[in-house]
């Protein structure tokens, strides 16, 4: 398969090239940046230099590809999207232009009207765990926030149950500063940065419309920026009447992802990883999940550990083309971390 890369030279970019340079059924055909036009991919890319003598194209000159992954920031893909699909192409795009299925709610949320509601009936959300089927059959396929990802797969067992019957659930996500993206703002110089353990978004985060969609809970996000380059935690508090057991939670967590490729239940009764941890994540598409109960506060507590740049971008880009085109679901995607780092 044929595939181009737009908006490559940033973070997002530079994961996704790295993964489809060693997939094995891919053809990486061209790779766009107004910014780096002319200059080649290691420029951007370091760890990339002599894996490919591919040079950034402007937009303007994109090609037709089979597949064209979008990884341009948020607002850039919503006029690009349609073109392509009207060329025929599959389009997988990793911003948020096309993840809400109520005009309304992306309204609320991005604060102007979506300019072609009539595709966001037509996109796919891109959560292999949940839309599978969905996601084999799409020619729009819109890759979930990487917050909102780890919140889905920690929450969406306990949803599926029944385990959540009081509103609202909380959670509580911690990110690394490549998840501002390569152009941060003056928040995420390292100057402010380091040492730093910043909340940023008390409520109305963005990731809240992606997880009340995908769940049907109620839900209160808070996030925080930590002094980690790659990973996010998303700590989960959900509320119930009748805190179930821990047996009840494995055979929920089992009966959910026991045939998932890329998602690992993680709860040990010891040892420094005995809950999730996106440390030892990095480069991977592993989303770790664990869970508790407290009968006490009358909740269970889940964990969802991702790396933002993997699971809550790229790597799921891929998997989706995966399932999509297919091909294995594993395919390119099988580095399983370093220990330690």
């Amino acid at each position: 398969m044929k595939a181009a890369v737009v908006g490559g030279s940033g973070y997002v970019g530079g994961e996704l090239l790295r993964l489809l340079l060693g997939h094995p059924e891919i053809e990486l055909t061209q790779v766009t940046s107004d910014s780096m036009a002319g200059r080649a991919i290691g420029r951007a890319h370091p760890n990339l230099r002599r894996a490919t003598d591919l040079v950034f194209a402007p937009h303007a000159e994109l090609r037709p590809a089979d597949v064209t992954f979008l990884a341009s920031p948020h607002g850039e893909s919503l006029e690009r999207v349609p073109s392509l699909l009207d060329a025929g192409a599959l389009v997988i795009d990793l911003s948020a232009d096309y993840r809400l299925k109520d005009p309304a709610v992306y309204e609320q949320y991005y604060h102007r009207p979506h300019p072609h509601p009539e595709l966001l009936a037509r996109s796919v959300y891109g959560l292999p765990e949940l839309h599978r089927e969905a996601v084999r059959s799409a020619s729009l396929i819109s890759v979930p926030g990487c917050i909102a990802t780890a919140s889905i797969l920690a929450l969406h067992p306990l949803a599926a149950a029944g385990f959540v019957d009081r509103p609202p659930t909380v959670v509580d996500a911690k990110s690394g500063s490549s998840a501002g993206g390569i152009d941060p703002g003056p928040a995420g110089t390292h100057a402010e940065r380091s040492g730093s353990l910043r909340a940023y978004a008390s409520a109305g985060h963005r990731h809240t419309a992606e997880i009340e969609q995908e769940t049907g809970l109620t839900i209160a996000l808070t996030c925080h920026a930590v002094e980690a380059v790659r990973g996010v935690l998303a700590t989960v508090h959900a509320l119930s009447s009748q805190p179930p057991e821990e047996k009840g939670l494995w055979r929920a967590y089992r009966a959910a992802y026991g045939s998932e490729p890329f998602v690992r239940i993680v709860h040990e009764p010891d040892g420094t990883h005995r809950e999730p941890d996106p440390k030892i994540l990095a480069g991977t598409n592993y989303c770790d999940v664990g869970f508790g109960t407290d009968p006490h506060g009358g909740r269970v507590v889940a964990y969802a550990a991702l790396d933002n740049l993997g699971k809550g971008a790229a790597g799921a880009a891929v998997q989706c083309l995966n399932v999509r085109a297919g091909f294995a679901e594993t395919a390119g995607l099988g580095f399983l971390g370093l220990h330690p780092v």
